[in-house]
């Protein structure tokens, strides 16, 4: 249908036609929206003929999706019976003037949990409240599981945590806050998880929020462990279960950063843990009460927990590298790490193709010139066979006017791959830019924050937050399994948007990102073989790229602080050939054949968000 849209533009000739006064009203839209008619016929062809047919809400999804993939009663008894390992699991909590009725509420829902092998740990942090007293200790007389210290003077929240640990003798503990509450079968999943990963140090699940009335919503559905989004935000939060061992390794919790105590106790657990040590489970295993006061109801509402997040990360970093500092971000309680150069900064070599269209080239290149604060680059301009004369003299001009900039001839049929990796044979960085002609920098800092990463020897490609020329996002990160293969993350989301849980302006490690801006070491780059110029020529070639540097033991990343437009439909064109689609069907069918489930399981993505939007929603397909 979009193919018939497309051509209907040449056919009509009777303006009084309705495909004319369609075309007309698309061409309106178009240029008031600042959109390439293609864009904006392709992004109203997705509203109205994709819809949202893989997205339901959350109160369906419950009903839907969560409920009818729950045990009953009878499976979870004989799988109890079943697991090898029947770990004692602590839950600690610290308790202070707690609501007599979210208190019962938070403990009634650690009676209900389905494992029966826990043991609750609670230290009261000396409550005025005289009710708070009595209720604990009826809930101790009423289940031996239930154990209670009276601390005599209040410590605040880090120091009433390891009260509460100093009486756990499981092998794992779980921390849960005084006014939430868990699902009856949370425990049970994380006992499954602990026999699926007996070598594990540290599980994290999906959680959501209770109103005043306790109802669910406002689900998070998280990435699998993800450092860099760690660092900028702590993500992981609830529910959260370490093993004790590694709790008493590093002595508990850390008073002086209460309000971020959390992110800080698995900040100084890292050093002692693997990542493949970390598992995700994606279920939603923790309720989070909105309450007045709490960070559910508004991150605002504790500001001091800013402060304590940037010290706890400061603290981190000054074990990794002293250079490496850590400021607020630009959402509350998100973060950003700042990455330093060394002190001789490598050359990069920026690479763009390209034939013809001066006006577009001129503007990347001279936007890179003129804007970029890091200058120790070269730009290799990769002539595909220009043969307009303005675009000729361009390339002439511009290497007089600039001794970084080479032009070099590439006099084959196009081919994305061939002609980037034939860049990289004339190169001289040790690290380099895959750089599309339609780019135009917004940041000047751009190519410093991404060389900052790129350079990072855990690091393997480094993407950059692009936009549509009417500020849309065009590039947020590459998620596997979208549409068949992969799809850019919150595409055509507003410039200011924040995104799924302020992912948008959050560093984060992802699959893949797009090489119309990427920055990769050399060396990574030529251990994995470049880019497939036999099998990927036009498309996915990026994908399949950073999915062998993914292989290769590296993480890719992409950051919101490298900002950029890019004007893809102008340099990009439609499948609009029979021939075309052939070639972009069999690109398809290769990534497919080559990656098989590692493009349907996204471990940056979740399997509760669908694979046909690019937006985050909830799918409505069966995935828990």
């Amino acid at each position: 249908m979009l193919q018939e849209m497309l051509s209907q533009r040449t056919k009509v000739k009777l303006k009084d036609s309705a495909s004319y006064k369609i075309q007309m009203k698309f061409e309106k839209r178009a240029y008031s929206n600042k959109f390439i008619l293609v864009e904006h016929i392709f992004y109203n062809y997705q509203e109205l003929f994709t819809g949202r047919s893989d997205s339901i809400a959350y109160e369906d999804w419950i009903e839907c999706i969560e409920k009818p993939s729950l045990p009953t009663a009878e499976q979870v008894n004989l799988n109890i019976i079943n697991l090898s390992i029947k770990p004692v699991i602590s839950v600690v909590m610290p308790v202070f003037n707690t609501d007599e009725q979210y208190l019962s509420l938070c403990i009634d829902s650690v009676i209900a949990q389905t494992y029966p092998h826990w043991e609750l740990c609670i230290a009261d942090d000396a409550s005025p409240k005289p009710h708070v007293r009595r209720l604990l200790e009826a809930y101790a007389a009423k289940d031996a599981r239930i154990r209670v210290v009276f601390r005599k003077e209040n410590g605040h929240i880090s120091h009433a945590s390891n009260s509460a640990l100093e009486i756990a003798h499981g092998e794992f503990v779980a921390l849960l806050d005084h006014d939430d509450a868990l699902p009856d079968y949370a425990l049970y999943f994380i006992a499954l998880a602990i026999n699926a990963n007996p070598d594990a140090q540290f599980f994290y699940s999906d959680e959501d929020k209770l109103d005043q009335n306790g109802a669910r919503f406002e689900p998070n559905f998280k990435s699998d462990w993800n450092p860099d989004l760690f660092y900028s935000q702590n993500y992981v939060s609830h529910l959260g279960v370490y093993r004790r061992e590694l709790l008493n390794r590093i002595n508990g919790f850390r008073p002086g950063v209460e309000g971020s105590q959390d992110q800080d106790l698995l900040l100084r657990c890292l050093p002692h843990v693997r990542h493949d040590q970390i598992i995700h489970v994606p279920r939603v295993l923790y309720h989070w009460r909105m309450v007045e006061g709490s960070t559910a109801l508004a991150s605002g509402e504790k500001s001091y927990t800013m402060n304590a997040g940037v010290k706890a990360l400061q603290d981190y970093f000054l074990t990794v590298n002293p250079r490496i500092s850590v400021e607020p971000g630009q959402v509350p309680n998100t973060y950003r790490v700042r990455w330093p150069l060394p002190e001789s900064p490598p050359l990069v070599s920026l690479l763009i193709p390209t034939r013809d269209r001066r006006a577009l080239t001129e503007t990347c290149v001279r936007s890179i010139i003129d804007r970029s604060t890091y200058t120790n680059y070269e730009i290799l301009i990769l002539d595909n066979g220009s043969v307009e004369s303005e675009t000729l003299e361009f390339f002439e001009q511009i290497q007089k006017e600039d001794r970084r900039v080479r032009v070099l001839r590439y006099d084959c049929p196009f081919n994305y791959s061939a002609i980037n990796n034939f860049g990289v044979l004339h190169a001289r960085g040790v690290v380099i830019g895959l750089v599309n002609n339609d780019i135009e920098v917004i940041s000047p800092e751009w190519l410093t924050e991404m060389l900052s990463h790129a350079i990072r020897p855990d690091i393997g490609c480094v993407g950059a937050k692009l936009y549509y020329s009417n500020d849309t996002l065009q590039h947020g990160g590459v998620v596997c399994g979208i549409g068949g293969v992969a799809g850019h993350s919150h595409k055509y989301f507003a410039r200011s948007n924040t995104g799924y849980f302020s992912r948008l302006f959050l560093t984060q490690t992802m699959s893949a990102v797009t090489a119309a801006c990427l920055l990769v070491r050399r060396d990574v780059y030529e251990k994995v073989g470049g880019l497939d110029e036999t099998n990927l020529k036009i498309a996915f070639n990026d994908v399949d790229f950073c999915l062998k540097v993914r292989e290769a033991g590296y993480r890719n990343l992409w950051t919101p602080y490298a900002e950029l437009y890019h004007y893809e439909s102008i340099s990009r064109g439609i499948e609009d050939t029979l021939a075309k689609q052939e070639r972009f069907g069999g690109e398809v069918e290769f990534m497919q054949k080559k990656w098989g489930d590692l493009l349907k399981i996204d471990p940056y993505y979740s399997p509760n968000l669908t694979k046909d939007r690019e937006d985050f929603s909830i799918t409505s397909s069966d995935h828990v």
